[in-house]
């Protein structure tokens, strides 16, 4: 039995019961135990140290998706077993042979389409698992309802083709039952692939929608878990994907992956955009890899479409039977003098079969020329969900059929013609062969490979080239009108795009396809099947555990630890050396030291980042408690003007450092001085107008103009937009001011102009140099600070330059706010914690203070 240290994983699973392999199928899976099992059912996950000897094991894949790539064949009495076979339609089928790395063992996890009875599921786990590698998730009926039908179909698939729920019946309104089944669902998968997993070595790849919250379960029991996730759907815009009540739980869930792929930028860029817009992500092109830096983990985005089993359909077009089927098609078409035009739909709302049998229509109507001719055959597959809205789609998809054939038909001829039964897939292909144009109109899709199987086929072989008499094989050719909005669109530039819902261009673009000269024809032809012979499914696959591993590569050189609950959890994961600086660690330090350097930054760090910027009285108290122990020396740097940090802060002893360190004032009583020479500031004559201009085009945006900084701001302004604006505004300003003396730097939210040479290690490199005038060795250093500019002072406190400065015995602290990459050793989470920090430090203070005057605690006014 599966360890149940993971049972309660999530508060929003409904307790489902776990489901036990047989425990021979345990044993044969479970190749060996992870490193250290310390205590039942709990893994010691730290890093292997370099002395580890690291065995080779055979690399293995799991492979997670909502069914399996099985079709299970129900036995013919009750004495008799089920029998199992490939199905060789489903894509997951052919990853095992298509993979780079022949060695690669793949263990596919998944749903069966049959109901099996309870009595009989242990053993058909057992035969799955020897014969096929296989082990099935089995679903209690009622989750299994709510979950497929009800969540998946009625919420995120109509929601991720860009259906809102306006009404009940268009998708329905949330349903939180729904959605704890679905996360009771991923449950159940999470525990199948806890069952079988060997975490230091296998990689898992989880596919689609139905298994968005899997994840998390899979990250939350093992944080360095190598695990990647493709979405085989759209991904809807951020204004639509907003909609759903917990999109916030989604998007952690998938970040939780190391690797999230898609098939389009198009889906890739609406994720990473709602990932801004609701998670304040950004993200970034390392080297060519677009990824996101999330509590420390790097997670990649994988922008790459699927492709087609080429060793299958060139297999079958080779059959017998397909040779036949082309023959029988050639008979009754080509011989009568048609011309196939060919779509194969499933029959639901988004294919799009209404819009193409209008656009058919307006052909025929005008072009009387093709009447008699022309023939759509139309493959309407069965629908994968179902309610009233596939009963619209089939109801109006038979009655304009009826219409055109009677409007445009003729003794021996029909128009159109609908297959509405299930094809075998020989038969499918024979359909592409006879084919001239294939046409896809579907109105959102999230790839489509019948373009792709249109393209091989029609490629075909020797033996179908003398069916179709065709004598020369560089004769080959193919047309393809598709939809604008499915993902294979863009990667055949030789198709003629189409805006579905444009009846009369859809019908112009028919007629194009059909008379287009035969030699522009073959070019369009060889150009896809050049594309889609070296981008097939192998190559897809390949190139996304490729990526996984590289992603991947570093997980053993990491400290990682959970935080947050339920599906709110996610893995912090920081470099060996970066650790969070301990309350009981400073504060011995401090006791201990004699004359200590302290460094602040202001916004960010000592002040969340807020509407009101000025600092509390407990902030005021708390520095004024620190500059009262002379063996101190505080210096606070801010980018705000010298004015409205001498009204801030009273505090006699207080250092201050302006507008990033320019202005610089050891004391209250001292005059400021400045970091380099005066600047002369024309340059802002230059700069204003083009912020204004900035400003003006883009809401929410202000200009803070200060005496020798210029900031343009765009916290308020739309966070897409803005990055945009910032990075224009960036160009624009370096290629105006390239002659003048300053620096054009993006901030968070922010693009600032200064002086050149200012930064606040001149701040800190003063610091040391004031105390060091003053005949201060300084034996204790705490700076600490949030963003980018801070890292200056972080770089020149740890740099052996500054040695000079300080004592031999000094202790350095260099403490970042948050988890990020940073040159600074330690980190803080908050401001809130630096705050804490701060007044446990000035307490310490006033203890010292009082310890060394005890005379004022008998002061007989106090008394």
């Amino acid at each position: 039995m599966v360890s149940r240290s993971y049972s309660n994983l999530l508060d929003l699973a409904t307790g489902a019961a776990d489901q036990a392999p047989a425990p021979a199928a345990l044993g044969a899976l479970r190749r060996r135990l992870p490193r250290v099992v310390t205590t039942a059912g709990l893994i010691d996950d730290s890093p292997l140290s370099p002395s580890t000897p690291s065995p080779s094991p055979r690399p293995r894949t799991i492979v997670v998706a909502n069914h399996l790539p099985i079709r299970a064949h129900r036995p013919a009495s009750p004495s008799e077993p089920w029998t199992f076979s490939w199905d060789e339609e489903s894509l997951l089928r052919h990853l095992q042979h298509s993979s780079s790395s022949p060695a690669m063992e793949f263990i596919y996890i998944g749903c069966l389409r049959d109901d099996i009875p309870l009595a009989e599921q242990d053993a058909v786990a057992q035969a799955l698992l020897e014969s096929h590698s296989c082990v099935p998730a089995f679903l209690p009926p009622d989750i299994a309802e709510r979950y497929y039908h009800g969540f998946c179909k009625q919420h995120l698939w109509p929601l991720f083709h860009y259906m809102l729920p306006l009404s009940p019946d268009l998708g329905g309104r949330f349903d939180r039952a729904l959605w704890q089944a679905y996360v009771s669902a991923n449950k159940i998968f999470a525990d199948k692939v806890l069952e079988v997993i060997n975490p230091d070595d296998d990689f898992v790849w989880v596919h689609d929608y139905h298994l968005m919250v899997l994840p998390t379960f899979l990250r939350k029991r093992f944080n360095r878990i190598k695990l990647g996730f493709f979405l085989h759907s759209p991904f809807p815009s951020s204004e639509i994907y907003k909609t759903l009540p917990v999109r916030e739980e989604l998007l952690r869930a998938l970040l939780n992956s190391d690797l999230i792929g898609f098939h389009t930028f198009d889906y890739a860029r609406h994720f990473l955009s709602c990932c801004g817009r609701m998670l304040g992500l950004s993200y970034e092109s390392k080297r060519g890899h677009v990824c996101l830096e999330y509590y420390g983990r790097t997670v990649s985005i994988k922008i790459l479409p699927v492709g087609v089993n080429m060793g299958q359909l060139k297999t079958v077009l080779g059959l017998p039977e397909t040779e036949a089927k082309v023959a029988e098609l050639m008979a009754t078409y080509s011989g009568n003098g048609r011309v196939v035009m060919l779509g194969v739909d499933d029959m639901d709302i988004f294919k799009g079969i209404s819009l193409k049998l209008l656009a058919m229509e307006e052909l025929l109507r005008q072009h009387p020329e093709w009447r008699g001719k022309l023939v759509l055959v139309q493959v309407a597959n069965p629908a994968r969900g179902r309610g009233k809205d596939v009963d619209e789609v089939k109801g109006e998809t038979y009655a304009m059929v009826r219409r055109i054939n009677d409007a445009y038909g003729a003794p021996g001829y029909e128009p159109v013609v609908l297959i509405d039964e299930p094809l075998q897939f020989y038969e499918r292909v024979a359909y592409y062969v006879v084919a001239e144009v294939c046409l896809v109109t579907a109105v959102r899709d999230g790839m489509n490979l019948i373009p792709y199987e249109y393209i091989v086929s029609r490629q075909g072989n020797e033996a179908l080239d003398r069916i179709v008499e065709m004598s020369k094989p560089e004769e080959k050719k193919s047309m393809l009108v598709v939809s604008e909005f499915i993902g294979c669109s863009p990667s055949l530039s030789g198709a003629v795009r189409v805006n579905p819902w444009n009846i009369e261009a859809v019908a112009d673009a028919m007629e194009s396809a059909l008379v287009l000269p035969e030699k522009e024809k073959r070019m369009r032809h060889d150009k896809h099947y050049r594309y889609v012979d070296t981008h097939d499914v192998g190559y897809w696959a390949t190139s996304f555990l490729q990526d996984l591993e590289r992603t991947c590569k570093d997980h053993s050189q990491r400290r990682c630890w959970g935080i947050g609950f339920g599906l709110r959890f996610r893995v912090v994961s920081l470099d060996l050396s970066f650790r969070k600086l301990a309350m009981e660690h400073i504060v011995l330090a401090y006791r201990r030291a004699k004359t200590r350097a302290i460094l602040l930054d202001y916004d960010g760090t000592l002040m969340p980042q807020a509407i009101n910027k000025s600092p509390s009285t407990n902030s005021v108290e708390t520095l004024t408690s620190l500059c009262r122990d002379k063996n101190n020396k505080v210096f606070l740097c801010s980018g705000f003007d010298r004015s409205t940090l001498h009204d801030w802060f009273p505090c006699e002893n207080i250092g201050l450092a302006a507008e990033h360190g320019y202005f610089l004032r050891p004391s209250r009583d001292a005059e400021w001085e400045t970091s380099i020479p005066a600047a002369d500031c024309s340059w802002k004559q230059i700069a204003e107008p083009v912020m204004c201009l900035y400003r003006e085009t883009t809401d929410g945006s202000i200009i803070e103009n200060r005496e020798t900084v210029l900031v343009w701001n765009y916290e308020d302004a739309d966070p897409d937009f803005g990055s945009c604006q910032a990075k224009e505004l960036v160009d624009h300003l370096e290629s105006v001011l390239a002659n003048e003396p300053v620096s054009v730097k993006s901030t968070i939210h922010s693009v600032e102009v200064k002086p050149q040479g200012v930064s606040k290690g001149l701040v800190a490199r003063r610091l040391l140099a004031i105390m060091q005038e003053r005949g201060m060795c300084t034996d204790f250093v705490l700076c600490i600070g949030d963003d980018r500019s801070d890292e200056d002072m972080f770089q020149l406190i740890t740099s052996p330059t500054c040695g000079e400065s300080l004592a031999a015995t000094a202790e350095v602290f260099a403490c970042t706010v948050g988890r990020k990459p940073s040159k600074a050793k330690y980190y803080l989470d908050d401001t809130a914690e630096v705050v804490r920090l701060m007044q446990g430090l000035a307490s310490v203070s006033d203890e010292l203070v009082q310890a060394a005057n005890p005379s004022e605690e008998d002061d007989p006014e106090e008394a």
